[in-house]
């Protein structure tokens, strides 16, 4: 399978003209061979919305303002971010695969951080599940930026039978006296991620500055080993062609066969007594 990871630099607030850039990189994407592209976190409308997220919001509708989207589908199959407004006018931001002309899967992020420049919780309202979805192009599972810090979504999704874990991402430049260390960070969590799970990881991380914040780029597919088979630049634009060897899977899961040894109903046991028992006992210094 060849992909693309479209590192773009989205304009804020202005869908009309990132759904412009969306199709002319599609284009890119599909002339170098590519059967998939994925952009970044919220790629169809900046990430820094705050009270614009209601004048940005757009719902999944194949004769509607992403028409043109779902139609360059039935060429190459897309991942985009948005803000979804469902039909009970709630906002999520929002991972959708289109393929073949149509909603293949949508994912819903999860987790919404609050903390340090991050503002999502109170803009956005949060997904519920992890699913992994059939493509044409194999199993897949989408992710949105602070979800795969959460190691169990990436476990979910594998053991849903995901070969494929897409992230979409905006992340913003971090660093200290010696330079931009965010990207750094990113990678390792990439790679672990992919060798835990013995899965490809796809990271698209957006570029370019908004409302005075830097996005690193720094995109990046990671093989089932945990090895970087293609990444894109820092800061700039980019657009990441690469191909996947499926055999990858089958060599990782004999070398770790984590998928396999993975004990579900232990889990489920754990996580119930741990959500049954009183706070006191689940805080810090509980036993």
């Amino acid at each position: 399978m060849r992909i693309a990871l479209a590192q773009i630099a989205p304009p804020l607030g202005d869908p009309a003209q990132s759904l412009r850039l969306h199709l002319s990189t599609v284009r890119r994407a599909a002339r170098a061979g590519a059967q998939l592209v994925v952009f970044p976190e919220l790629s169809l409308t900046g990430y820094r919305l705050q009270d614009l997220v209601p004048e940005v919001a757009r719902p999944l509708d194949p004769k509607g303002f992403l028409r043109p989207l779902f139609e360059m589908s039935r060429r190459i199959a897309i991942a985009f971010g948005l803000v979804e407004e469902s039909e009970g006018h709630r906002y999520y931001n929002s991972a959708v695969f289109l393929e073949g002309g149509r909603v293949r899967h949508v994912h819903r992020k999860v987790y919404l951080p609050t903390y340090g420049m991050f503002e999502e919780g109170r803009y956005f309202s949060a997904g519920d599940a992890f699913t992994a979805f059939r493509s044409r192009l194999g199993r897949m599972g989408l992710l949105v930026c602070e979800d795969l810090w959460h190691p169990a979504s990436a476990l979910l999704l594998a053991q849903d039978g995901a070969d494929y874990i897409v992230v979409l991402s905006n992340s913003p430049v971090q660093g200290d006296g010696a330079g931009p260390r965010n990207h750094e960070t990113w990678r390792d969590l990439v790679k672990v991620t992919a060798q835990m799970q013995t899965v490809y990881v796809l990271l698209t991380n957006r570029a370019g500055v908004e409302d005075g914040i830097s996005f690193s780029g720094a995109s990046a597919a990671v093989d089932p080993l945990g090895r970087v088979i293609a990444e894109g630049r820092m800061l700039g634009d980019d657009l990441v062609v690469c191909d996947l060897d499926r055999r990858a899977l089958r060599r990782a899961r004999t070398y770790y066969p984590l998928l396999r040894d993975e004990r579900l109903p232990v889990l489920q046991r754990e996580i119930g007594r741990l959500l049954s028992a009183p706070q006191a006992l689940r805080g810090p210094g509980g036993s």
